[in-house]
C-alpha cells in the first residue's frame, strides 16, 4: 500500500510538472532536460501556481495543508504561487452531496430531514479534512454542520507512515538529522493531525476556547450544539463576518485595519501564555471579521498546547530578545536544555545578536523572514540546539500570524506590539500578582491541610519522643516552631481569601 502511496507521488508530480521546483539547481539541469525528452507527450499549459495546487489537492490532505501554510508566506514564495495557493484555504474540490447525507443518516438514524428544519446539502466551504454545510435546527437557530470527509483516516494513515519513512532516512543519512530529530516532530505532527480526525474533540477544543475567551473583546468563538455532534458531525452556531483575506471589503466596512493587525497578535499571545492552549491551524481560511471588528475562530481542529515550564521559558526568550538582552536569550536557551550545557555564552549571545540585531524597529514588509530563518537555522546548527517536538505547532501558528499580520498591515511592528503583552504577563507570573494567584490556586489545598495540622504536628513529637526521650525545654522550643509555622499559614490563607473577595 505505501509503495502504491509512494507510486502515486511521484506520478502526480510529473503529471502536473512540479519537477520544476526540484530540479532548477544547475547540477540537476541534466535530469530536467533528460525528463523533457522522456516526458515529450506531457502538455503544461496552466501556470505553475495552478499546477502547484491542483497536484497538492490531488495527493490529499497533508499536502493541502502545507499549501495552506506556503500560502501565508508571501515573503518566501512567489506571490503568483501564493495566490493560487490561498484557494486550498477553503476551497478544496468537495464530495458528494449523496455521502454527505448518507453520512448523516448512518449518524443520526434518520433522514436529515427529520434531523434538521433546513439543510442545505450544496456545501459553503471544503476543506482538505471536512466540509460545512448550512443548516437550520428544529428550535430554529442557524448552525454549520461540518462533515468528515469518507475514507480521510486511511488516506493521512498512510501519508504519515510515508513522512515517518522520510524521517528516519532524515536522521540516518543526513549529518544534522538526530539534532533535528524529524521522527518526532512528525510523531507531534501525527498527534495533532489524528486529532483533527475526532469531531467531538474539535467540539470540546471549541468549548474550551469559548470559554477562555467568553468575555474578550478581541474575539469570538462559536458555541457548540453537543445534542447534534458525533466523531464524523460537529454542528455549531453559524457565525456571520467577512473572510479576513478581503482587506478592501473590510476597509469598505470601516474596519480598522491596523488595529485588526495588532488585535491578531494579542490574541495570539495571551492564547499561548495567559492559557497555554492555542488555535495551531490560524491561516486566513479559518478567520471571519465581525461587523463589530472582533475576529470569529473557525476550525478548532489543531490546538496546541503547552507546559508552565515551556510558557517560561519562551516567555524569558521573547522578553528577552525585545529588550535586545542576548546574552539572556543565550542562557534561557542552556537552562532549557535546548542547547548544550558546554556552550559558550559570550559565543552564542555574538552568533544570535548577528541574526536578530538587523530586524529589530523594522515594520514587517522590511524583513525577509526567508533569510532571517535561514540564518538561525545556520546558528542552532552550528550550536546543535535541538528541535523541540512540543513546540512545532507554535512555530506553525507563529509563522501563520506573521504571514497574516504582514498581508493585513505591512507597516506593523511586531515587536512592539508583542513586548507590553510580555511584560505584564511576566510581571503577574512572577511579581507580587503571580505570588498572588499561587497562593489562590494552593487555597483549597492549604484549606484542608490546615485543621489537620495540630493532629500531624502531635504524631510528629510523639514520634520523637518514642524514637529518643528528649527534654523539657527541646520539647517547648518545637511546639513553639509549630505554633509560629500555623500562625504564619494562618496569616497566608487570611490574605488569599481577603484577596479573592476584594
Amino acid at each position: 500500500m505505501r509503495l502504491l502511496r509512494l507510486l502515486k507521488i511521484a506520478h502526480v508530480t510529473l503529471r502536473f510538472g512540479l519537477d520544476e521546483f526540484f530540479l532548477g539547481h544547475a547540477r540537476v539541469r541534466w535530469l530536467r532536460a533528460w525528463l523533457r525528452i522522456t516526458l515529450f507527450w506531457r502538455r503544461l499549459d496552466q501556470p505553475r501556481g495552478v499546477r502547484l495546487r491542483l497536484a497538492l489537492e490531488a495527493l490529499g490532505p497533508i499536502f493541502v495543508k502545507f499549501g495552506q501554510v506556503l500560502s501565508t508566506r508571501r515573503d518566501l514564495v512567489p506571490l503568483d504561487i501564493a495566490d493560487e495557493l490561498a484557494k486550498l484555504q477553503d476551497r478544496v474540490p468537495p464530495f458528494s452531496s449523496d455521502i454527505v447525507l448518507a453520512t448523516l443518516r448512518r449518524v443520526y438514524g434518520k433522514p436529515v430531514e427529520e434531523v434538521f428544519k433546513q439543510f442545505d446539502p450544496v456545501p459553503v466551504a471544503s476543506a482538505s479534512v471536512a466540509q460545512v454545510h448550512h443548516a437550520v435546527l428544529p428550535d430554529g437557530r442557524e448552525a454549520a454542520v461540518k462533515v468528515l470527509r469518507p475514507n480521510i483516516s486511511r488516506v493521512i494513515g498512510n501519508d504519515l507512515a510515508l513522512l515517518d519513512i522520510a524521517a528516519g532516512l532524515v536522521e540516518t543519512l543526513w549529518e544534522d538529522g538526530k539534532r533535528l530529530r524529524p521522527r518526532e516532530v512528525v510523531a507531534e505532527f501525527q498527534k495533532h493531525l489524528m486529532d483533527e480526525l475526532d469531531l467531538m474533540r474539535e467540539a470540546a477544543n471549541a468549548s474550551q476556547l469559548r470559554r477562555n475567551f467568553a468575555h474578550s473583546d478581541l474575539l469570538l468563538v462559536p458555541e457548540v450544539y453537543w445534542d447534534f455532534c458525533s466523531s464524523e458531525v460537529m454542528v455549531m452556531e453559524w457565525m456571520n463576518g467577512v473572510p479576513i483575506s478581503q482587506v478592501d471589503k473590510l476597509r469598505e466596512q470601516g474596519i480598522d485595519i491596523p488595529r485588526l493587525a495588532r488585535a491578531g497578535v494579542t490574541i495570539f499571545f495571551t492564547q499561548v501564555f495567559r492559557d497555554g492552549f492555542f488555535h495551531a491551524d490560524m491561516h486566513p481560511g479559518n478567520i471571519l471579521v465581525a461587523p463589530d471588528g472582533r475576529y470569529i475562530a473557525l476550525d478548532f481542529g489543531i490546538m496546541g498546547t503547552l507546559s508552565d515550564v515551556d510558557k517560561n521559558y519562551l516567555a524569558q526568550n521573547f522578553l528577552a530578545f525585545f529588550k535586545r538582552d542576548y546574552r539572556r536569550v543565550a542562557q534561557a536557551h542552556i537552562e532549557s536544555g535546548w542547547a548544550p550545557k558546554d556552550t559558550r555564552e559570550d559565543e552564542f549571545e555574538a552568533a544570535i545578536r548577528a541574526v536578530c540585531e538587523p530586524i529589530f524597529d523594522k515594520p514587517l514588509k522590511e524583513i525577509s523572514f526567508g533569510k532571517v530563518l535561514l540564518r538561525l537555522f545556520q546558528t542552532s546548527r552550528r550550536f546543535n540546539v535541538e528541535i523541540q517536538p512540543q513546540l512545532v505547532m507554535l512555530q506553525k501558528t507563529l509563522l501563520n500570524i506573521e504571514g497574516l499580520g504582514r498581508e493585513l498591515d505591512p507597516d506593523l511592528d511586531l515587536w512592539k506590539t508583542a513586548k507590553p503583552f510580555l511584560e505584564r504577563w511576566m510581571s503577574e507570573q512572577l511579581g507580587w500578582r503571580g505570588l498572588v494567584k499561587s497562593f489562590e490556586k494552593e487555597a483549597p489545598q492549604w484549606g484542608a491541610l490546615l485543621p489537620q495540622l495540630p493532629r500531624l504536628a502531635h504524631q510528629a513529637l510523639s514520634v520523637r519522643q518514642e524514637a529518643a526521650p528528649q527534654p523539657w525545654q527541646e520539647i517547648q522550643s518545637s511546639l513553639r516552631r509549630q505554633n509560629q509555622l500555623l500562625a504564619i499559614v494562618a496569616l497566608l490563607l487570611a490574605g488569599v481569601l481577603a484577596a479573592q473577595f476584594l
